[in-house]
């Protein structure tokens, strides 16, 4: 679907407000302030699925980037269900279209962080609207329970992440049912941003990466739990390089095929414009608006990385995360309908796994002319209860780590299994191809280990270990922690 989407001007921050957005009938709201201050396009013939428009007028007292965490919930939905995944608001400034929510948490109170752009002083209105066309068709309302707005006036020093950071047109595929398909999968969870300075010319480059709820193409279930230590998909989309002045250098997005192409798109403001293009979340420069999906994410960048620490970190930070991830494998049926550990690499109930991250460092003697080539590092997991190993990529080479960063991966354990459970964790160099006649790999630390709780959120870890295991073809296995009762 394609649609128009009108121009974008500076604008300027809100002040809080609350209110209820709804499709039944009688349906009523509760804005903060007075009811002069309050409107809403109420009347005695709401049907079910009517478009509802909340508004509220404010006074902006700085210019800046304006943030806005909207804390809402859908009755009646929630990401398990199918065709009843989520319900989607549209928020409007001064009377145009900002961009899409999709309340992902369900009928649960939560707040999505977003961004608006840059804005001015001056009086302005915000509305949010409950949209029947791009919600799945079980949803029926929205509930907006509150607002809080900020700004970040351009002598902060996180206005330049906030300047670039990029606005996001959602998927609409030709081999993936239905219109609006972020609504019920694959949707944009969350954004994040790390920062790099250049030493000899001072310049800054601005990362900006996007969280997923799953992919549905590209690498398979398995090898994402092997390789990667979740379900979600994690990806860069957009970095910018700015001089000392903030002005751009050089921009870049990643492309299909995971190609790292130049931007040159429109922008909103100095927002680039991207679209998510393929079933594996690539994106793609969007040149034109009115040419666009219809919908659009913009999310607050805020988040960041923390240093020496895997992507999927932002998950440990964010661990609903792990919830929207597991629940949408449940809908999707994903998973295998008898859990087997030890005899099949398919995914089971994703609160039957141990998530570990690691850190490790494999070095050649010669450089491998190939990734086939390389080797790969895998986890083992015995129980207390007996001398079994089980693996994190059960006997596919495919599905261990190969790259040199802090990693995640998981080990898949029998039901019921919790911490108390796991007496020893093991590494294992694994050779992709054929094996490399002379490498080293040294395991650092764990990070954490943790199971998933009833509830699908992480539970408490297990182990944090630091110290230098090495792995030769000598000695391609070794043991990184081990019970005390153990020892």
């Amino acid at each position: 679907m394609r649609t128009s989407t009108p121009g974008f001007r500076r604008r300027a921050f809100l002040s809080a407000i609350t209110g209820t957005v709804a499709a039944t009938a009688g349906a009523t709201s509760v804005f903060g302030g007075t009811d002069d201050n309050a409107d809403s396009d109420d009347d005695d013939t709401d049907t079910a699925r009517r478009p509802r428009t909340e508004r509220r007028t404010f006074e902006a007292a700085d210019a800046g980037e304006a943030l806005l965490e909207l804390t809402a919930s859908a009755p009646g939905t929630d990401w398990i269900e199918e065709n009843s995944e989520s319900a989607v608001v549209t928020v409007a400034l001064d009377g145009e279209y900002n961009q899409d929510v999709v309340l992902f948490r369900g009928g649960e109170r939560f707040t999505y962080p977003l961004a608006l752009g840059p804005v001015e002083s001056g009086e302005h209105t915000v509305t949010v609207t409950y949209d029947p066309a791009k919600s799945p068709v079980g949803s029926d309302r929205a509930v907006v329970h509150g607002t809080a707005a900020s700004v970040v006036p351009e002598s902060d020093e996180r206005a330049l992440v906030h300047r670039y950071s990029p606005v996001l047109y959602g998927r609409d595929l030709p081999n993936v049912a239905g219109d609006y398909e972020n609504g019920y999968t694959d949707v944009p969870l969350l954004l994040y941003h790390t920062t790099s300075t250049d030493d000899e010319t001072g310049h800054t480059t601005i990362e900006y990466t996007v969280i997923w709820s799953n992919e549905d193409g590209g690498t398979d279930t398995p090898g994402l739990m092997g390789s990667w230590g979740r379900t979600t998909d994690i990806e860069w989309i957009y970095r910018v390089t700015v001089d000392d002045d903030g002005e751009i250098v050089s921009e870049e997005y990643q492309g299909n095929g995971h190609t790292t192409l130049p931007f040159t798109g429109a922008k909103m403001g100095d927002h680039p414009l991207l679209e998510t293009s393929t079933i594996n979340n690539m994106v793609a420069k969007v040149n034109d608006p009115d040419d666009s999906t219809g919908y659009r994410f913009f999310l607050d960048p805020s988040r960041t990385l923390p240093e020496g620490r895997a992507r999927e970190a932002m998950m440990d930070r964010n661990p609903w995360t792990y919830e929207i991830m597991a629940k949408g494998m449940v809908r999707e049926g994903r998973l295998e309908s008898v859990d087997e550990p030890t005899t099949t690499p398919a995914v089971s109930d994703l609160r039957n796994y141990l998530y570990v991250e690691f850190d490790k460092e494999t070095t050649y003697e010669t450089d491998p002319v190939s990734e086939e080539a390389a080797v790969g590092t895998a986890l083992a997991v015995r129980l207390t209860d007996g001398s079994a190993w089980y693996t994190s990529h059960h006997g596919d080479p495919d599905a261990t780590v190969v790259r040199n960063d802090p990693a995640a991966t998981t080990v898949e354990l029998p039901p019921g299994t919790d911490g108390t459970d796991v007496a020893a964790i093991e590494a294992r160099s694994v050779p992709l191809g054929k094996q490399p006649a002379d490498y080293e790999t040294v395991v650092s630390s764990i990070e954490r280990a943790f199971f998933l709780g009833d509830d699908y959120l992480p539970t408490e870890s297990i182990v944090e270990w630091n110290g230098s295991v090495t792995l030769t073809p000598q000695n391609p296995d070794a043991c990184l922690w081990r019970r005390d009762t153990e020892r």
